[in-house]
């Protein structure tokens, strides 16, 4: 991306976050995720980071969200309540640090975390003991007050009587949240009522407490747990746990999850844990804050632009992100559907980085406007291939066109041709009906060169799938000899031979059962290099497009075709169910045994030609080269040999062989 394409996303990034938090944390309406938004505001931060001239002071990543509603009175805070930086993964968690060790050289890798809470921040203020004020964080300046709603709220002491911190001025920081239970129940009721549901617990809480009347806010449940503790003119805590141990004793209440980590070690294995227990919580949480438990060198960081230095929030694996589609591709599916799917740049969606998500059809295309170059919110909830949830048409390039599935079609597959019916979304293979496609196909995956059953010849196919015993390839694990016996041409024992071919076939080869899924344009020297690559089923589900590129040999068009074979969400049921049946395609390290071996052929063969015996040594896993090298394995000797070779692979102590050595290292029969 280039100067002037950074400024254009830039300011379209800073329109599009800035509407989402006026919505969000002015007006209480939620347009998007906050993961989604997320997404959105670390892209605009890493371009700032890209191109730092493009930061500007009116950046959403310089403020702090939120602006106090007009009803309420505005409170100017004693010390600015601060965001937190946020943070996707370990290696942004260890350069953080490494930057802050910049400045304290000797800062040790001592860190308290605790939960991050999907809440509202109120800071509480106590004189003499007593609560005399609630302000909202607002824009960190400046809040709303809203006592006489946070008075409702019972896990909130009215008076705290532990000295020093009953006299004088005391103010406690935290978060205030709705259970989810409570948040269900309040949904409920307003079905019952005929009114919309609330969009989640945060919004609610914040809802709640900015009611004008204290009795919604004393009927929502709300609760509050703190976080921070700052006392005037008091000696200063040493360590944030410190702080944690005097907010229990004063009565509040605070995530029981803290806890003080001492190196990256463990602050890994913590992080680890502390996710698998979200789901678990009685309340929502989008992540973990990290601190320097120090809190004498934290103060002595500082803060830069909206942030305290010495803390980050460590943000939780996205069920919503956002993408860039770069190109829109076409499956053929198993009954001969073309099947559109969104590709778009690596991008980190519940725990694991992806780069496709299905559009179902032509018709949920143009019902949300999807078009290559759109940026979109992509999401994942307990689908196998992530979906499109909408388009963010105010990012969408000037030069965009609708998405033309005809023209894309021709272009992918100017062989073949394809047709739309009335009553049907999607567009089907002209002249090849479902039986067909599958006879075809199954008659393919027991082949020789695929899983090699012979009991399953073109009659029996026949039999099976006219029979509606099998529609799909994985279903003949599944026959049973009472269901063959029921076909004509079968008796007892030739049904019994038919199931114990299929079952003796349940641990064929990994490249063997690539090759017999019919995936356009991977024949058998292909399939081996992606068993070699990907070595299970499960890996190649999540094949993606810089794993292809990775592969000698593959291009864009064979790379498209593999990549929308395994994006089709019909092939990957099909692959579990596969896996379910107990199928488990194995490495054939016979076909490794030149794994990685590289091998130079001068003067020609006897038994087999050049292009042969190129082949072989590539079937085995070795390595062409067209030149002998430092790290050539072999140099095969045929007739009429190069001398200039022979001599260079002597002086480099390279095994020379002659063809009889070759044939017998490649285990090969004249």
């Amino acid at each position: 991306m280039n100067h002037l394409q950074a400024k254009q996303r830039v300011e379209l990034l800073k329109k599009q976050i800035n509407d989402y938090r006026y919505h969000y944390h002015v007006l209480d309406q939620s347009i998007m995720s906050e993961a989604a938004a997320d997404s959105l505001k670390h892209e605009l931060s890493q371009l700032e980071q890209q191109f730092p001239d493009l930061l500007s002071p009116d950046s959403p990543t310089q403020r702090v969200a939120g602006q106090p509603l007009k009803e309420f009175v505005k409170v100017e805070h004693q010390s600015r309540m601060l965001s937190i930086n946020d943070v996707f993964n370990f290696e942004e968690i260890k350069a953080w640090f490494e930057r802050l060790k910049k400045s304290q050289p000797l800062l040790k890798e001592e860190f308290f975390v605790d939960l991050k809470m999907d809440g509202l921040a109120c800071s509480l203020i106590y004189e003499a003991g007593f609560l005399i004020q609630a302000v909202t964080r607002g824009d960190g300046f400046v809040g709303e007050d809203v006592t006489s709603n946070v008075k409702t709220i019972e896990s909130i002491p009215l008076k705290i009587n532990l000295k020093p911190f009953n006299a004088g001025r005391t103010e406690i920081r935290g978060e205030i949240y709705l259970n989810q239970v409570d948040f269900e129940q309040i949904n409920l009721q307003q079905k019952q009522l005929g009114l919309n549901p609330y969009a989640n617990p945060r919004n609610l809480a914040a809802g709640s407490i900015r009611q004008l009347d204290p009795k919604v806010a004393s009927s929502r449940h709300l609760r509050f747990r703190a976080y921070d503790l700052i006392k005037t003119n008091h000696e200063p805590f040493k360590t944030f746990d410190q702080i944690y141990y005097n907010l229990d004793q004063l009565g509040f209440a605070i995530n029981q999850e803290h806890q003080v980590v001492i190196g990256f070690k463990n602050l890994k294995q913590i992080l680890t844990s502390l996710e698998k227990l979200r789901d678990q919580l009685a309340f929502n949480i989008d992540g973990l804050v990290i601190k320097i438990n120090d809190h004498q060198i934290f103060e002595q960081l500082g803060v830069i632009g909206k942030a305290p230095r010495g803390v980050v929030a460590y943000k939780f694996s996205a069920e919503e992100s956002t993408a860039v589609i770069k190109d829109i591709i076409l499956s053929i599916g198993r009954t001969g559907s073309a099947n559109p799917v969104a590709v778009f740049e690596p991008t980190l969606l519940a725990g694991s980085m992806i780069q496709h998500a299905t559009l179902h059809n032509i018709d949920e295309i143009i019902k949300k406007d999807i078009r290559i170059g759109d940026t979109v919110i992509i999401y994942k909830a307990g689908d196998i291939i992530p979906q499109v949830q909408r388009v963010l048409k105010d990012l969408r390039p000037n030069d965009s066109q609708p998405f033309n599935i005809e023209k894309a079609l021709h272009q992918q597959y100017p062989d073949l041709r394809f047709i739309r019916k009335d009553d049907e979304a999607v567009y089907r293979l002209v002249n090849l009906d479902n039986k067909i496609i599958l006879k075809k196909n199954l008659i393919h995956f027991a082949s020789k060169q695929a899983l090699d059953i012979n009991t399953l010849g073109e009659k029996n196919v026949n039999l099976l799938v006219d029979s509606g015993l099998v529609s799909d390839l994985a279903d003949i694990y599944y026959l049973k000899i009472e269901d063959i016996l029921k076909l004509d041409r079968f008796a007892d024992v030739s049904a019994q031979k038919l199931i114990l071919a299929i079952q003796n076939r349940k641990n064929p080869d990994l490249d063997k059962f690539i090759f017999g899924l019919g995936i356009r344009h991977v024949g058998a020297k292909l399939a081996l290099d992606l068993a070699r690559n990907f070595k299970t089923l499960d890996n190649l589900k999540k094949i993606e497009a810089d794993d292809l590129d990775r592969i000698e040999g593959i291009g864009h068009i064979v790379s498209e075709s593999i990549l929308a074979w395994f994006y089709d969400i019909d092939n990957l049921k099909l692959i579990d169910k596969f896996m379910k049946v107990g199928l488990k395609p194995k490495i054939n390290h016979k076909n490794n045994r030149l794994i990685n071996k590289k091998f130079v052929i001068t003067g020609s063969l006897n038994s087999m030609s050049r292009l042969q015996a190129e082949e072989k040594i590539k079937l085995l896993g070795g390595i062409l080269q067209s030149n002998v090298t430092q790290q050539t394995s072999y140099l095969v000797i045929g007739n009429e040999p190069g001398h200039n070779k022979i001599e260079l692979a002597r002086s480099y102590k390279t095994n020379v062989i002659d063809e009889k050595d070759f044939l017998n290292l490649i285990n090969y029969s004249v």
